[in-house]
């Protein structure tokens, strides 16, 4: 029988046993092993029976074990001791407090999903695993962040497979009771609650879940309640799934909502209020139409200047270097959204449609795009490893298209990952015993000194430990292959064979993403026979584990896993490649440590970051890769492999045999006879120093810790500073939008008439100078209106510049008609082809780049 209704009945805990509740309530539990430990001897069975999650275990716990528990010395002891650990945690100095005043008071950080842990299963892959590593490292500095996302009453969904290898899906229903959240509450005890405008006149009512992220409250938005209907209340249904409307729904709940959800938070704790927003994609661009509502309505700013308010302290990451996967709606459905009965006075319809137009070349006039909308409503954005920033620069560069692609305002901030997260404790404890103690609070050594301790560790531990992990991973995946089997049918007599399925002596390599086709989970099979050969090579094997999951309206990705299952099925092989469906964070805790080689082969350059591989190198592990993402920036010929691209080759099956027989080579003749090339005390001694050299050189820079640094050094800082120039009175707004509009009226007038330069000759040398002499008429402009600039650098074929230099031009010389003369000199550094140009910005010391009006003028 089905109940009519579901609720959760929450545990007694004794007197004594408060500080669990409190243990419990924090996630910190997810990344701190003694805290694992202490829930774990409370009863080991129950603990692996609640899934390793403590809120789950404490509603299992019978009374007479709690009671006895409250009697025991030991235990108290113990947890005294992690409680104390805790509010030390919670309340000490760490990194930021030591920063000084420029500091942002606090960072609102929003994003569509949050992978904290995998008992609160809010994110579907990388972009959500990313943010859920960015407030746990900000957490571990010190930073004042607040997240900002949605409670999906579904989550991301359950995958299971059919018994012909078909991706089938399930979405189990999550009660907020049972999860470590609580909910935010007034004084009075009510639920807090925020209300968003709907057409029709409807209004959507959210109450606010709040995760404990450590030092940083997760605010959670769920419309899973009474005082919603229909649509309404299943706003929070699942993520990533619905129609166009619902999608829509969504964003204005993370963006408008979440801006709301953030000031009540303020109001009923006392958490500062943000100085800075961040917006983690385009989902959750609409917090800039609402930050520009709080200033038109609220405090009497016309909309110009509440959109320089709001930028000066907006941060916007781009995380996908495909236009396809950026969100577009229909112009006519915004109109629907936000004009009509749900206008708001102080944001007209046809300024919120400008925002996200896009209306330059190649652009669709039809769609609303929220990337470009998040672009035009923050100052600072950046893409996430080296090559994405370019790659992001090329493909917005319509909103500047006067200026060359590395002008463009976005810069590279590459992502990085949790240690204390994904790093087994076994090498953590590798590292303790040389010395040193890994982490990032009081007492820790530097992450340089941690990781270069690698030389110190003897090769037959550091052997010995990949192996326990290997084996780990092989007794993991044997249940959930055991698990898949049963669902899809298979008596218990039919797998006898799971028993020997996979070898923890064997070279493993893992292959784990979600399943768009440009990841190309099936390279591996272009040639069957070929990856046969490897797997059951008689002296040098290979053994894969795969995982993934295919978005469900995406049949082609589902097709990639059936090829996959299908080919893994077959009894030859299934010994050595197993896909284990289910992909999240519980699987991957075991799966990262205990692969020697991560396999990622994606179309480049259509990989944004990709950090599955950082994880994997952490933990020992040799990277095998075509160079995109972060591996494009870090691998240096020592630390792994790179599968060579063949970039250029436009016939993609063509390419695709050229990439995965270069994949084939590379196992065959450099990776398998290298791991199983041993030295006399019985380890692979070539392989180790790679392994010993990958921890060294990406062990510091694949860390989250150094990722959230750079985003306070680099973006949040200066966003906070401009935020307070123009928030302190909005005098400075109110200049800076008057400013801007007077110079976009007068660019029209801005010409470069005349450029000569004299000093270099006719066969100029290295060290010579030469002096450039531009003549400009600034029509309506003022000189303190622009900065003259001569762009210099070598010259290829059509005169194009690379490698540019800028040195400014000074105003000399003023005649008739505001003509000007800007002289300056340039050093000529470097031999070979030379050339140069002029032109003319707008200059202001309230901008964050040249570029940021779009507006240049060059020699006609």
């Amino acid at each position: 029988m089905r109940a009519i209704r579901r609720f959760t009945v929450r545990p007694v805990l004794p007197t004594a046993l408060t500080a669990l509740g409190e243990l419990a309530g924090n996630l910190r539990w997810s990344w701190h092993p003694p805290t694992q430990d202490l829930f774990e001897s409370i009863d080991p069975d129950l603990w692996e029976k609640s899934r390793q999650d403590p809120v789950k275990l404490l509603g299992l716990v019978p009374a007479d074990l709690l009671a006895r528990l409250a009697q025991d010395a030991d235990f108290l002891a113990r947890l005294e001791a992690a409680r104390a650990d805790l509010a030390e945690y919670l309340t000490g100095p760490r990194w930021f407090q030591g920063l000084d005043e420029s500091a942002p008071s606090a960072i609102a950080y929003f994003s569509p999903e949050f992978g904290i842990t995998a008992v609160l299963p809010q994110y579907s892959g990388g972009l959500g695993i990313l943010a859920g590593d960015h407030l746990k490292s900000a957490s571990d500095l010190g930073v004042p962040i607040v997240g900002v996302g949605l409670l999906y009453r579904h989550g991301y969904f359950r995958q299971w497979l059919s018994r012909d290898g078909w991706q089938e899906e399930t979405y189990p229903v999550l009660d907020p009771d049972e999860l470590p959240l609580s909910l935010l509450r007034e004084a009075d005890g009510t639920p807090a609650r925020i209300t968003i405008g709907m057409p029709g006149g409807e209004e959507a009512v959210a109450r606010i879940w709040v995760a404990s992220v450590g030092r940083v409250p997760l605010l959670l938005l769920d419309t899973d309640i009474e005082e919603n209907h229909g649509v309404l209340r299943d706003v929070t249904d699942r993520l990533y799934g619905g129609n166009t409307e619902h999608r829509l729904r969504q964003e204005m709940l993370l963006g408008i909502g979440g801006v709301r959800a953030v000031r009540t938070h303020a109001r009923l704790t006392g958490f500062a209020e943000p100085e800075v927003f961040h917006t983690n994609e385009g989902h959750a661009g609409f917090l800039g139409l609402e930050r520009i509502r709080e200033l038109t309505e609220d405090k009497g700013l016309d909309f110009d200047s509440a959109v320089e308010v709001s930028r000066a302290g907006t941060v916007f990451t781009t995380h996908t270097p495909v236009p396809a996967g950026i969100d577009r709606f229909p112009r006519d459905l915004v109109t629907q959204f936000f004009g009509g009965d749900n206008a708001c006075p102080g944001v007209p319809v046809e300024r919120i449609l400008a925002l996200g137009a896009e209306d330059f070349e190649g652009g669709d006039p039809g769609v609303f795009n929220m990337a470009v909308m998040g672009l035009r409503l923050a100052q600072r954005a950046n893409g996430v490893s080296q090559l994405h920033g370019e790659v992001s620069r090329g493909m917005f560069g319509g909103l500047w298209p006067a200026f060359d692609a590395p002008d463009r305002p976005i810069i590279s901030i590459t992502n990085g990952v949790h240690a204390p997260t994904w790093v087994a404790r076994e090498v953590f404890d590798l590292a303790r015993e040389a010395g040193v103690e890994p982490g990032s609070g009081p007492g820790a050594d530097s992450p340089s000194r941690v990781f270069d301790v690698a030389d110190e560790v003897p090769s037959t531990r550091i052997w010995a430990v990949k192996r326990d992990l290997r084996e780990r991973l092989v007794v993991d995946a044997r249940k959930r292959l055991r698990d898949s089997w049963a669902h899809r049918g298979a008596a218990p007599a039919e797998l006898k064979w799971i028993d020997s399925a996979l070898d923890p002596d064997v070279l493993t390599i893992g292959f784990a993403r979600r399943v768009p086709s440009y990841k190309r989970l099936t390279l591996m099979l272009r040639d069957p026979a070929r990856l046969k050969s490897l797997l059951l090579h008689p002296e040098r094997p290979i053994q894969l584990v795969i995982a993934g999951k295919s978005h469900p309206a995406d049949e082609g990705g589902k097709r990639l896993i059936q090829e996959i299952v299908r080919f893994a099925d077959d009894p030859e092989v299934r010994h050595r490649i197993v896909f284990l469906p289910n992909y999240d964070i519980k699987m991957a805790l075991p799966l990262y440590p205990g692969c020697d080689v991560w396999l990622n082969n994606p179309l480049r350059p259509y990989e944004a970051c990709g950090t599955s591989g950082m994880k994997a190198a952490l933990n020992g592990g040799l990277n095998l890769s075509i160079l995109d993402g972060w591996w494009d920036e870090w691998f240096d010929g020592n630390n792994g492999w790179a599968i060579p691209s063949a970039d250029g080759v436009e016939d993609p099956d063509r390419r695709d045999d050229l990439e995965s027989e270069a994949l084939y080579d590379l196992i065959e003749r450099e990776v398998a006879p290298r791991f199983y090339d041993h030295d006399e005390d019985g380890t692979p001694g070539r392989w180790l120093e790679m392994v010993r050299h990958t921890l060294k050189s990406l062990g510091p820079k694949v860390l989250a810790d150094r990722m959230v640094s750079d985003y306070v050094n680099t973006l949040y800082v200066p966003a906070a500073e401009s935020s307070r120039t123009l928030n302190h009175d909005y005098a400075g707004a109110k200049d800076l939008a008057t400013w801007k509009s007077r110079v976009r009226a007068g660019w029209g007038d801005v010409a470069v008439e005349h450029v000569d330069s004299e000093g270099v000759g006719d066969s100029p040398e290295v060290g010579a100078t030469m002096t450039v002499h531009a003549f400009v008429s600034l029509g309506s402009l003022s000189p303190d209106d622009v900065e003259v600039q001569v762009v210099h650098g070598r010259v290829r074929d059509e005169d194009v510049m690379t490698v540019a230099g800028t040195v400014p031009l000074k105003a000399v010389e003023s005649y008739e008609a505001n003509r000007h003369r800007f002289d300056g000199t340039v050093t000529l550094a470097t031999s070979g082809s030379f050339g140069y140009t002029v032109r003319v910005v707008p200059r202001n010391n309230r901008l964050a780049s040249i570029a940021e009006m779009g507006l240049v003028a060059v020699p006609s």
